[in-house]
């Protein structure tokens, strides 16, 4: 056997190695932080939730008037129609040990029915612009997304159709906004929307 390829091999089985278990440790030292963590959270008292920042849907100022004759809209409009009596809060990039550690373990119940309320909302908010711009109605639609971006979904449908909306109407500068918007974001999709956003911008 080729004595540098022999060495080559040995060098290569040894990095393997050594990679191995230094990801077996992290992974070790990170599911003993997870741990730690869940066990602090799990002592937290609960904690007041009336200054959480809620969501109020502005039916009255959303298109309900246009195309509402379609079935897909008007199971839309009659979601949020049952939303307008729920507490709705934005969660996203929030996990149930981080809620308990703000809020407390007792809360968890709560604020997991929130965030579920805010992630049926922003789904169907885009559902229906989605409608309303096959349909042509892309002015009625940027009114629902600018609503959701104003909550700061994570949607980034949302954002990209926004987006060419505005750029179709020469009004590029609002594309700045939405990525302003996008880098206060705790998803994980957060870099893709403004990577995106800024490509369609034309920003490096």
């Amino acid at each position: 056997m080729n004595i540098g390829f022999l060495g080559a091999f040995i060098t290569f089985a040894i990095l393997i190695s050594y990679n191995i278990k230094k990801n077996n440790r992290n992974g070790r030292r990170d599911e003993k932080d997870f741990w730690a963590r869940e066990t602090r959270a799990n002592s937290v008292r609960r904690k007041p939730i009336d200054k959480l920042h809620y969501i109020i849907i502005p039916l009255e100022q959303l298109p309900t008037h246009v195309l509402n004759d379609n079935a897909t809209v008007l199971e839309c409009i009659e979601t949020l129609e049952t939303l307008t009596s729920q507490k709705i809060v934005n969660f996203t990039g929030w996990t149930n040990t981080d809620l308990k550690l703000e809020y407390g373990t007792a809360n968890i119940t709560a604020l997991s029915e929130y965030d579920q309320n805010y992630t049926l909302l922003v789904r169907t908010l885009q559902k229906w612009a989605d409608e309303l711009i096959a349909a042509g109605f892309r002015k009625e639609a940027a009114v629902i997304m600018e609503f959701a971006v104003s909550t700061n979904t994570d949607v980034s449908s949302t954002y990209y159709q926004l987006a060419d909306y505005w750029a179709s109407r020469g009004e590029r500068f609002r594309i700045e906004q939405l990525i302003r918007t996008a880098e206060g974001l705790r998803s994980s999709s957060r870099n893709t929307i403004i990577r995106h956003l800024k490509e369609k911008n034309g920003q490096p």
